[in-house]
């Protein structure tokens, strides 16, 4: 290949095969990174789960998943993934930090409770209280930085020599204003921690969300190297304001059942292909009932499938009773 020739654009492959080596892009001028200088090496991420990396291993990228990831990559945006239950849109993050070898993902499920506060840390006062009383005690000294604990958000934001992973799942349970806040925060590249710059521009040891225990804060300011590559999953329950839409990259997830080779990559993937070929059947059944407008999730066959055609010996009855409960409908498509 010519010197000359442009470079593949491609990062993410979406074919499951791991490469540690890749390079981030330069950002675009409009995104630059806030941080100097990255503090924490490529390497220094926690390593994936047994769960992330089954997930990940297994994952059936299409064109589409794999064109809006590289755009996300590329862009520093971060990803607003719709589909129905079951499509895979929590998964994906998974399958991007298996390739990429980001590391175990960052996670923050959302409720109409939540608050960008928790997501970016928390701080223990009363803790801290307590010990000053028994700090007079005993004498035993903890500096405000065994106090605080940054949150999932907080966590993937700071000064990383490679994108952290970081899944938000179920956005549209969110509070009404939280998806906006959310998106500033991101936007920015950085946040502050009022209890640390009020004490001067001294750095405290704070403890972290990724099993790495520790991190250096300064003066109280957390600013990004690498932008998180940040997934955010909705059912579609809500619409958003194009203020956040507008600073998001969209992908309705493709529904597997919408074709019986994706579901059965699927379950081969899984399952193995001796297992959907003996399911064959239930696959397209499977398939017919959701193109006739029930909500059915790809996690519904499967546990069907390993359950139902697995190695246990099964009567008839069962078989065909457990079969209907695990597949039962989760509704209506409108």
């Amino acid at each position: 290949m010519s010197t000359n020739e442009p470079q593949d654009w491609r990062i993410y492959r979406g074919d499951g095969v791991v490469r540690p080596d890749w390079a981030p892009p330069a950002p675009p001028p409009w995104r630059p990174r806030r941080a100097a200088a990255p503090a924490i090496p490529a390497t220094a991420v926690a390593p994936l789960s047994d769960v992330a990396r089954h997930n990940g291993q297994r994952y059936q990228a299409s064109e589409e998943i794999v064109r809006i990831v590289n755009a996300a990559l590329h862009l520093r945006r971060p990803l607003l993934i719709t589909g129905a239950p079951g499509t895979g849109k929590s998964s994906l993050i998974d399958a991007v930090a298996y390739e990429l070898d980001l590391g175990e993902p960052l996670r923050w499920s959302v409720t109409s409770r939540s608050t960008l506060r928790e997501a970016l840390y928390s701080y223990d006062a009363i803790g801290r209280a307590q010990h000053r009383q028994e700090e007079a005690r005993d004498g035993q000294s903890l500096d405000i930085g065994h106090f605080i604990e940054l949150g999932p958000l907080g966590t993937a934001m700071l000064p990383s020599a490679r994108a952290r992973a970081l899944l938000i799942d179920e956005i549209d349970k969110a509070d009404i204003d939280l998806p906006n806040d959310l998106l500033n925060v991101l936007e920015e590249g950085r946040f502050h921690i009022p209890e640390l710059s009020r004490l001067g521009s001294r750095p405290y040891q704070v403890f972290t969300r990724d099993g790495l225990n520790q991190a250096t804060i300064t003066g109280g300011r957390v600013e990004c190297y690498e932008y998180p590559l940040v997934v955010m999953t909705s059912n579609g329950e809500r619409d958003f304001p194009a203020a956040f839409l507008r600073r998001c990259l969209q992908l309705r997830m493709p529904d597997p059942s919408e074709s019986v080779a994706r579901l059965a990559a699927i379950v081969t993937a899984h399952l193995g292909e001796t297992a959907a070929r003996d399911a064959d059947e239930l696959i397209r059944q499977f398939m017919v009932r959701a193109q006739e407008g029930e909500i059915l999730a790809t996690d519904q066959l499967l546990n069907a499938i390993q359950l139902v055609m697995g190695a246990y010996s099964m009567n008839e009855a069962d078989r065909k009773a457990l079969t209907q409960q695990l597949t039962s409908s989760l509704g209506r498509k409108p």
